[in-house]
């Protein structure tokens, strides 16, 4: 049923309710007053929900970005301190052999 439809059969309904006797509308009012009132609420929440759900659709995006950034930036440090260990390596092995090099010569 689409909402066409139901707005057509709550006017009916009304009508229906209007040509009642006045001792028997009163409680059926009441009812749809508070019929209305419980659908507004729900219209309410569900709003709330879709957008606590954008919002969480928004923040696990970020999330995912933000860890594609940092594995990226995992990855740069991580080569970055293998070439530091290199390096590091390729002088202690230079002042090493330096160092035996000149002993060895006298």
């Amino acid at each position: 049923m689409n909402e066409r439809n139901i707005e057509e059969r709550m006017c009916r309904l009304i009508e229906q309710l209007h040509a009642l006797p006045q001792e028997h509308r009163k409680p059926i009012e009441k009812a749809c007053e508070h019929n209305f009132s419980q659908q507004s609420k729900i219209e309410d929440s569900v709003a709330k929900l879709q957008d606590s759900l954008d919002y969480l659709r928004l923040s696990v995006k970020y999330m995912i970005f933000d860890l594609e950034a940092t594995r990226r930036e995992n990855v740069y440090l991580r080569k970055l301190v293998e070439q530091i260990r290199r390096d590091s390596t390729r002088r202690q092995d230079g002042e090493d052999e330096g160092f035996f090099g000149s002993e060895g010569s006298d």
